[in-house]
């Protein structure tokens, strides 16, 4: 009885500690932000320019049961000033009678069984490459390019970099769950990306607008094809290259959700990937110690975060048992809780880089309300990919213009 009472004393602080510091870390990872170069051309031109090469990229889409938004994205790509490059749209289960693309820069794929599966949608690309490329560039449906996306990104790979993050903003703000999830994603955009390039470490990965190098990406082996596309990716290019970069003048335009469904669909959808892959977290945290890898470890405790709801929701259970047992630690906890909150606010505030995101803040209570119900619905997960709804039908220059 005695063991046990010791060890659930261990448990218990082990979890605050765990929390604590996803809550602390922040705040001191804003406070050094201040005092780092900041501008993307600064950054780049920490590292040497190896070589002029013009890479040759495989631009590779998947569209599943729609096919409205694929010329818009085609459209964006064609615009781009670079121009080696090839675009790969996969169609799976639909319809493309309607579908008619000029340019041959543009190959659209129809596989004859439906895929239903974004990892098994890039595999046939992959297998239909026109030529043999040197790194392809991931992105959804949806998406659209900036016209300077692959020249800028052209110039990261010309630095020895063999896998890149490109930086994502909203195609659309009109609404307010819109503007949760982009406040969200300007949140994590800070502290798991840019910050990180500041620092010269590692960069996490986003499903869409990532860039990489033909062979790291045939190295990887997933485990299934629900979900976790992104999580069994950053695995393993985190232990194949020193560094994932992010490339903040390597723009992406990515559609929000704009209802309370598909919000909790999307959020439904995180959580189940994060305990699928719990245990690759688990391998990437051991595997940064031998040898010890800074950027590696930050990332794979970043990764072992549980969703802000669960963070937010153990916090305030471990606050109030403080409390009961320990007043003096229960106010420090309550201390360093408004702390991260305001600190939250701060990054939303202050790294936005779209007017209107900032309203966000106002819809907190909303924001994790919606969580609280993608939580209970964890297990619809296991059955389908939960794949979100999109309907925001833009063009490059319609984006550009409300810019």
């Amino acid at each position: 009885m005695h063991f046990l009472k010791i060890l659930s004393w261990l448990i218990f602080i082990a979890i605050n500690i765990f929390l604590l510091y996803h809550l602390v870390f922040p705040v001191f990872l804003f406070i050094v932000h201040w005092f780092l170069p900041k501008n993307p051309d600064i950054l780049l031109k920490r590292y040497k320019k190896i070589t002029d090469k013009e890479f040759d990229f495989a631009v590779i889409t998947a569209a599943h049961q729609e096919t409205m938004f694929i010329a818009p994205f085609v459209d964006s790509l064609i615009r781009q000033e670079y121009q080696n490059f090839v675009i790969y749209v996969v169609a799976d289960d639909c319809d493309i009678s309607g579908l008619h693309f000029s340019d041959d820069k543009v190959v659209l794929l129809n596989p004859e069984s439906p895929l239903h599966s974004k990892i098994k949608s890039i595999k046939y690309a992959i297998d239909h490459f026109r030529r043999e490329h040197d790194a392809l560039v991931i992105f959804d449906s949806d998406n659209l390019a900036h016209p300077d996306f692959l020249k800028n990104l052209n110039h990261y790979f010309q630095r020895g970099f063999a896998a890149v993050q490109a930086n994502m903003l909203s195609k659309n703000l009109d609404s307010g769950f819109a503007r949760m999830d982009a406040m969200g994603h300007t949140y994590y955009n800070f502290l798991e990306r840019k910050i990180k390039m500041e620092l010269g470490l590692t960069s996490a990965i986003l499903g869409l607008g990532i860039a990489m190098d033909m062979d790291l990406y045939r190295r990887v082996v997933y485990k299934n094809n629900l979900g976790g596309f992104d999580k069994k990716l950053q695995v393993n290019l985190t232990l194949s290259v020193p560094m994932i970069a992010y490339a903040g003048d390597v723009i992406v335009y990515d559609e929000k959700v704009e209802n309370a469904a598909a919000f909790e669909k999307q959020r439904t959808r995180w959580i189940f990937t994060y305990f699928e892959y719990f245990k690759d977290s688990i391998f990437l945290f051991r595997k940064s110690f031998k040898p010890f890898n800074a950027g590696r470890l930050l990332l794979a405790i970043s990764m072992l975060r549980p969703p802000m709801i669960l963070t937010i929701s153990v916090s305030i259970i471990c606050m109030a048992s403080c409390f009961l047992i320990f007043p003096v630690f229960g106010w420090i906890w309550l201390a360093i809780f408004i702390l991260f909150t305001i600190n939250f606010i701060l990054i939303v505030a202050s790294q936005s880089q779209q007017e209107g995101v900032w309203k966000a803040l106002f819809s907190i209570p909303a924001l994790l309300f919606r969580q609280i119900k993608s939580l209970l619905k964890i297990k619809q997960a296991k059955k389908n990919f939960l794949q979100t709804e999109h309907k925001k039908v833009l063009y490059i220059n319609e984006v550009l213009h409300k810019i």
